[in-house]
């Protein structure tokens, strides 16, 4: 059973959701279907996959009240103005055929064009506006979001950041808590690459689950929020069956162990600097 996880500002999030990044547009509903059909009420898309249409094709055909799902998108990184942002957000609400987002993040602070609080400005007011219940962002350092709090006074309620077994960002974490900011880990997989790792094999066949649900599982005992992406159905289903088991802490000693400095597996949000 999928627990939910409680947010800053008085709404809750599942821990547990479906990412959508990179697939396919083209077969995006059927995939979000699969997904719902499984139990995930958590679906995670942004303005930069090119696939929010989709997910709204998919809600719409679920045939589960739109109060049990959550649906979150992000901010394009050209689109920090004010003024874009605002078309962006319209554009994203067609395209989703929704009244009202769960769940809007500035994707990435691109500190080099320097207009990440703006965007955060904008995302207060579509959310004082009622056309957002929670706000937060993605991809943010605690430098960028010390920046956005201290000029604003509000906290993001999420903060979607890259994070997994060999790349566990502990002092970032200890940030969050601090300001009780929840953590949504993307790759949460580590890229596909954490799934041979010998460890995690090795504690995968002690419970009889595969790699990915031992990881998945470490994440939901982590107290973060997991969003995994696969366009496969029997992964979608398998990613989802991960509430018969509980890593004991000799496994969670050994999965701390694989945590390393550059496990990194995306972009730098110091540098990163691409436009979409």
């Amino acid at each position: 059973m999928v627990k939910n996880i409680e947010l800053n500002d008085g709404s809750s999030i599942p821990q547990l959701g479906l990412g959508v990044w990179q697939v396919d547009p083209a077969t995006t509903a059927r995939v979000v279907g699969w997904a719902i059909e499984a139990g995930y009420r958590s679906i995670d898309t942004a303005e930069g996959y090119r696939n929010e249409e989709g997910v709204g094709e998919a809600i719409r055909n679920a045939g589960v009240p739109r109060d049990e799902l959550f649906i979150t998108s992000k901010l394009r990184n050209g689109a920090h103005k004010r003024d874009r942002a605002l078309r962006e957000f319209d554009a994203t609400m067609e395209k989703l055929g929704l009244e009202q987002l769960d769940l809007f993040l500035i994707h990435w602070p691109m500190p080099g064009r320097g207009d990440y609080v703006e965007a955060w400005k904008t995302l207060i007011e579509l959310r004082d506006a009622g056309r957002i219940r929670s706000i937060g962002v993605s991809n943010f350092n605690q430098d960028h979001l010390e920046r956005i709090i201290g000029e604003t006074g509000v906290t993001p309620a999420v903060n979607q950041i890259e994070l997994h077994p060999r790349f566990q960002q502990r002092d970032t974490r200890e940030f969050h808590a601090s300001h009780n900011i929840a953590i949504e880990s993307w790759s949460p997989l580590g890229s596909g690459r954490l799934l041979d790792d010998p460890t995690i094999g090795e504690i995968a066949a002690k419970h009889g689950k595969s790699a990915a649900q031992t990881i998945i599982r470490w994440h939901l005992q982590q107290g973060l929020i997991v969003i995994p992406k696969s366009a496969n159905r029997d992964r979608i289903v398998s990613n989802f069956d991960v509430f018969d088991f509980e890593l004991d802490a000799d496994d969670l000693e050994k999965l701390a162990a694989l945590d390393t400095k550059d496990g990194r597996t995306g972009p730098d949000p110091t540098t990163a600097s691409f436009v979409f």
